[in-house]
């Protein structure tokens, strides 16, 4: 499915990203999050990269993805967290994206005194993790801010299952508790809501973007069978087709069919053989002349790397979505 189209899309858009990351080793710009959410940026910038079968070590992005990794080791504070100070009153998103961007990275590092160092970095961050899990079982913004809602909640989950995928002990009752948040978050017509209810019966509405993200979560810790992982499956199969044609004007579009994708290339078979191909033209059909892409307004580095993470799932060089 990646056709030779695709595949000149996928270079220019990795060589957009080489070209702008800085001199120190992260990525920013953009408007909003993306100017100031530097830690973030370096993440989703660092895992579209490995995607594409670099490692820090080989392959023509392996100087760029090593020095991501040191940039975000360096970021790394007293407390375990990992973010740049602009981004503090927002924090776990860019702590999240940096433990799975450093995650995927660990084992292909090719040194074992990075290697060592890189684990010891993502323990100090899970604990920092488990200390900011809120009483129902999510996470909000900040560490202290003890309480939840779901975009920050699915990111700290995929990070976890990633480190625990590289070999990183992650206490199992807190990925438990975080799914028992998620089921609380459910909504009637099986999706999930921006926050979770004490009494299961959560309100305001099923978010799309929070429930593709939640069904790649589910996937991810291995509960194909689990009723909501069917719920939320079938939340997700009954409306994507209405999320691609409605393109930019549907919100968190880039956000949302990030999770999707992996979420469809989990599930496979005809499911994954139906969505790629739509979301591969509607993706080489909004590339800039430049390579890159705008995504949700958030900027450049944003969108471009989450467009050659999905356009790259086939490559199938991500542990973490891997069955």
């Amino acid at each position: 499915m990646v056709t030779a189209k695709t595949e000149l899309a996928i270079r220019k858009g990795l060589g957009f990203l080489a070209k702008s990351q800085h001199k120190r080793g992260s990525w920013s710009g953009g408007t909003g999050y993306g100017a100031s959410y530097e830690a973030a940026m370096t993440g989703l910038a660092g895992v579209a990269l490995l995607s594409s079968g670099s490692t820090p070590t080989r392959g023509p992005y392996a100087e760029n993805i090593k020095r991501a990794i040191y940039w975000t080791l360096s970021q790394q504070g007293r407390t375990g967290l990992i973010c740049s100070r602009a981004e503090e009153s927002r924090s776990m998103y860019g702590h999240g994206f940096s433990m799975l961007f450093l995650a995927e990275s660990v084992g292909m590092v090719g040194s074992k005194k990075l290697e060592s160092r890189i684990k010891v970095a993502l323990q100090r961050a899970i604990k920092l993790t488990e200390g900011a899990q809120s009483p129902l079982g999510g996470w909000i913004y900040t560490p202290s801010g003890q309480s939840d809602e779901g975009s920050v909640t699915v990111t700290q989950v995929q990070a976890l299952r990633a480190c625990q995928n590289a070999g990183v002990q992650v206490n199992k009752a807190l990925i438990e508790k975080s799914f028992q948040y998620l089921k609380k978050a459910k909504c009637a017509d099986g999706g999930i809501a921006y926050r979770a209810s004490p009494t299961g019966r959560a309100s305001g509405g099923s978010r799309p973007a929070i429930t593709a993200a939640a069904l790649t979560c589910l996937f991810s810790a291995g509960k194909y069978n689990d009723p909501l992982t069917k719920s939320t499956l079938n939340y997700c199969l009954t409306r994507y087709k209405g999320m691609l044609g409605s393109g930019n004007r549907f919100g968190h579009f880039y956000y949302t069919h990030l999770y999707l994708a992996e979420a469809m290339y989990q599930h496979g078979g005809k499911t994954w053989q139906d969505y790629y191909p739509r979301i591969r033209d509607w993706l080489l059909k909004n590339q800039r002349e430049d390579g890159s892409w705008q995504g949700d307004s958030v900027g450049l580095v944003y969108g471009t790397s989450i467009a050659l993470t999905i356009l790259q799932l086939p490559y199938g060089y991500l542990p973490v979505v891997q069955k």
